[in-house]
């Protein structure tokens, strides 16, 4: 019915060759199926080869409206023939916009800028963006006043590569996580012809829950690695409210029953609602905020209605609000809670017991201010899963603590609490157990009275950490005070006690293997020094042990030179004693190898350090001490360490007497006469008439039982000694005497007279002695 000059440049026909005619005589190729073209009132679009005027076919998209009469039925078609792509139709584009509108995810077009040098962000200002519209609720969504986001899509249109970009905003109070999260994802938009980048699109999902999700997963898995790291219940349970805060809320208190504090054995099961709680640990997100309605180390029994009350007696963590009358009530019946809870906007709590191996330890309370949503199942779940590792943390702890605490009854039992008195020697000691492990171990010290005013100096090191090092080395110890009570030589006691070791490794099959050496052995050593104040003779012998420093009166410090001897156990191999000459005032120092020897020095270097902190001028052995600890341990050393400083004394000639005696009968009275004399020098007067008794009956003794040569010996220090010493190496012995017996009471009225006697071996025979208070002037 028309045709337009437009056609005619198309297809080359002019007016007259096509009017009239039927459509379908321009089309080149085959008859169109039925319903090629349009019936009633639609619109259709699509695409026809029709044929040039010279013949050579030409591809159009065609558009083809109705032409409506006054009943709305189509009268005619107006059709509309374009190269290139197709135009779209008017309801195609409302169906675009509609879907774009209507989308569940935010969608964005960006152009890419045309000016020489700019980013496609340059013209992406929000009103520049084609067309824009979202789901519900996207008003947080990234646009483009987000820095980040714009350098996103620079890079986009620049690279023209797709990338991913990850906005976070706060979350909308009705929102369910904490933070509101968009995951976008955007891509270059290409001209279809010339392949140029002509903008950038985007597509932003609500990732928030997923978000939220991965953030509690990372929170739990973080736990495992934060909670927990060391065996103390107050730092398990700092651990915990640190972790917590801010991350899952913003003020955390953890509270324990005060006998797991003191690592006792709670009573299983839930636990009453009134009962009395300690606070061990809080924290706080509010920078500067530290005001609580509970101090740090106090106590406080929360009401049975308040929410950590009501978790305690169910066992189940307890998720309240500002909408739950019971906590109102918690809050508002304590004035400084309540100060608090309108300071800072409490209202979401979740409070959880701390559980492990179905004890009740404690709660631990979480709770939420004003800026942050209320607490969700959700954050139940995260809450109960934290209090319970923490609760397995802070379990361990405390029977750790329990542990801890036999083990050192244990050792403080079996070593020495305050050195015995005597006049020998000033000595002071140190000891520190291993940072790590039980904190208890093997190592021991001991100062041993011995008679004729000589000392015992024992240190000894049992490999190994724990109760069972202790237990060894308590074994160890008594063995060798009941070997001085003998009174051995070093060498001699080092002997049996390397015995004893032999024994209880083959007897004992509880020892635990790991206080044994490579041999299979108990691995022990063993120090053992006799100083005599008469002699200032000091005389040690050494079972695998390192040798102790002395310092001299002239300054002079020194290791002394020892003959080592083998580890106790081993058997079979002698000990050699080692003699020194030791001035009056002179400091020996005896240490197990915690001290010296460590993983960045030897032994010898921990010796030389140990030398020169010795030979550092101080008041006081006390201060020598600790001055020698500083220098030579780290704040946390690895191994126990015992510390054993003695400064020698001297007898001096006017408190010491000595006579020899020959072995005559008629010299007892002489004897007697000459000790009676002594006394009245030292006016010990009063100690006369046991003194002689004692001295006629020990040289009657000596004379009738034993060999020459025969001595006779008496002591003013802290008591009165007598000694009497002879050839012979038979040692007497107490023996009931019959009532026509004429001797074998002796030895009976000394014993009873005297505080104590006693006999010792000598290199020439055997010494027996009796000691008697001084007379109180």
């Amino acid at each position: 019915m028309g045709w337009s000059e437009g056609a005619r440049r198309m297809l080359g026909h002019s007016p007259p060759d096509i009017v009239g005619r039927a459509v379908t005589d321009l089309l080149a190729g085959p008859e169109p199926p039925a319903g090629f073209l349009p019936l009633g009132s639609r619109e259709w679009s699509g695409t026809a080869v029709l044929r040039h005027r010279d013949g050579h076919p030409v591809e159009f998209t065609l558009l083809v409206d109705p032409l409506l009469g006054g009943d709305g039925a189509a009268q005619g078609f107006v059709v509309t023939a374009m190269t290139g792509r197709p135009a779209e139709s008017e309801p195609d584009r409302r169906l675009r916009e509609w879907a774009f509108a209507q989308s569940s995810i935010a969608l964005s077009a960006y152009p890419a800028s045309t000016s020489p040098g700019a980013g496609a962000a340059d013209s992406a200002s929000p009103g520049s963006r084609q067309p824009h519209a979202v789901a519900e609720g996207d008003e947080q969504a990234p646009t483009a006043t987000d820095e980040g986001f714009l350098r996103c899509v620079r890079r986009v249109a620049e690279d023209a590569r797709p990338m991913r970009y990850e906005h976070f905003a706060p979350a909308p109070p009705t929102a369910s996580a904490r933070q509101r999260t968009w995951i976008v994802e955007l891509w270059p938009v290409r001209d279809p012809d010339t392949g140029e980048v002509v903008g950038v699109g985007t597509a932003a999902f609500d990732s928030s829950e997923h978000h939220s999700a991965r953030q509690r997963l990372a929170l739990l898995n973080e736990a495992g690695t934060r909670v927990g790291t060391t065996l103390n219940v107050t730092r398990t349970a700092q651990e915990l409210a640190d972790l917590a805060v801010p991350r899952l809320a913003d003020f955390v208190s953890v509270d324990l029953l005060d006998s797991v504090m003191c690592g006792e054995e709670p009573t299983p099961g839930p636990v009453d609602a009134d009962v009395v709680l300690r606070r061990v640990a809080q924290q706080f997100s509010a920078e500067g905020a530290a005001e609580t309605a509970v101090d740090l180390g106090e106590t406080d029994a929360y009401p049975s209605f308040s929410p950590p009350a009501r978790s305690l007696v169910s066992g189940q963590p307890v998720l309240s609000g500002a909408d739950d009358p019971d906590f109102v009530r918690w809050i508002s019946q304590d004035a400084a809670r309540s100060a608090l809870a309108r300071k800072y906007g409490y209202h979401s709590i979740i409070a959880t017991p701390l559980r492990a191996r179905g004890t009740t330890l404690g709660v631990a309370v979480f709770l939420r201010t004003d800026g942050s949503e209320p607490f969700q199942q959700d954050d139940l779940i995260v809450a109960e899963e934290l209090a319970g590792r923490a609760a397995v943390g802070v379990d361990n702890a405390r029977r750790y603590t329990r542990e801890r605490t036999n083990a050192l009854t244990l050792q403080r039992s079996l070593l020495p609490r305050d050195l015995p008195k005597q006049a020998a020697v000033e000595a002071v000691y140190r000891y520190l157990p291993a940072g790590t492990g039980a904190g208890v171990g093997g190592d021991w010290f001991d100062v041993v009275p011995l008679s004729g005013t000589r000392v015992a100096l024992v240190v000894g090191d049992v490999v190994g950490h724990g109760i069972h090092a202790s237990a060894t080395m308590g074994r160890l110890r008594t063995a060798v005070r009941t070997l001085a009570d003998v009174d051995l030589p070093p060498d001699e006691l080092l002997t049996h006690l390397d015995d004893l070791v032999i024994h209880l490794t083959s007897d004992d099959d509880t020892v635990d293997s790991r206080f044994r050496d490579d041999t299979g052995e108990i691995g022990a050593t063993c120090l053992y020094a006799v100083y005599d104040p008469v002699s200032r003779v000091c005389t040690m012998a050494s079972a695998g042990h390192i040798p102790p420093a002395v310092l001299l009166p002239d300054g002079t410090v020194s290791v002394v030179r020892l003959t080592p001897g083998p580890l106790l156990g081993v058997g079979g191999l002698p000990f050699e004693a080692t003699e020194l000459e030791l001035p009056e005032g002179s400091l020996l120092a005896f240490c197990t190898d915690g001290l010296i020897e460590a993983r960045d020095r030897d032994i010898t270097l921990g010796l030389e350090r140990l030398c020169e902190a010795l030979a550092s001028p101080v008041p006081s052995l006390e201060v020598t001490c600790d001055a020698i600890l500083k220098a030579l341990l780290s704040d946390s050393p690895a191994d126990d360490v015992a510390l054993l400083l003695a400064r020698t004394r001297a007898l001096h000639a006017d408190q010491v007497a000595a006579w020899a005696l020959p072995s005559d009968p008629a010299i007892v009275a002489d004897a007697r006469a000459q000790a009676s004399r002594q006394l009245a020098l030292w006016g010990l007067e009063d100690a006369a008439f046991v003194t002689e008794l004692v001295v006629s009956e020990l040289v009657t003794n000596a004379i009738r039982y034993g060999a020459v040569p025969i001595g006779l010996r008496l002591i003013r220090d802290r008591t009165l000694i007598c000694e009497v010493s002879d050839a012979s190496s038979t040692a007497p012995h107490l023996r009931r005497a019959r009532t026509y017996d004429e001797g074998g009471r002796g030895l009976h009225m000394v014993a009873q007279l005297t505080q104590g006697w006693g006999t010792r071996q000598t290199a020439t025979g055997k010494t027996i002695w009796a000691e008697q208070p001084l007379p109180v002037s």
